[in-house]
């Protein structure tokens, strides 16, 4: 179900033919927070609608700050997140440092073997430290566009 406990993931080498199906709790992404049911249960979403919880947090995290996530999720060598937090305020607003920002969400997203293609990562929106994104890419399930805002 959720994509961090995998059980032995010394030996986890996935290819597309043997992952099990992706699944996630649903997120509330308006609210930032769990989506429920009714009697307060947690909601389990699947292929491309767990992928974009799995995108959402992935892009929310820094990348080797938190013990939790240094292990890998999917191999040990991998770690979950991206690197941004270098770049708020430290760096001009420009092209090389938009191909940076990309390059950086890039190597952070491939690492999820359910993810076969990136296809665009555009920086539709910048104000204050924020940046909103929007991000085109392929999944084992189809194709997938995840808007985020970090």
């Amino acid at each position: 179900m959720n994509p961090f406990v995998l059980g032995n993931t010394e030996q986890n080498n996935y290819t597309q033919k043997n992952l099990p199906e992706l699944q996630e709790y649903a997120w509330d992404f308006l609210h930032d927070t769990f989506r429920l049911t009714p009697e307060g249960q947690h909601i389990i979403v699947t292929e491309n609608e767990a992928l974009k919880v799995w995108i959402y947090k992935a892009l929310k995290t820094e990348r080797y700050r938190y013990e939790a996530y240094k292990h890998g999720v999917y191999n040990a060598s991998d770690n979950y997140g991206v690197e941004l937090e270098q770049f708020i305020g430290k760096n001009p607003n420009n092209v090389e440092t938009a191909t940076k920002i990309k390059r950086y969400i890039h190597d952070g997203l491939i690492v999820n073997p359910y993810i076969t293609k990136i296809d665009s990562i555009d920086i539709t929106e910048r104000k204050g430290d924020s940046l909103t994104l929007t991000v085109n890419l392929t999944s084992i399930y189809g194709n997938l566009t995840q808007v985020v805002t970090v």
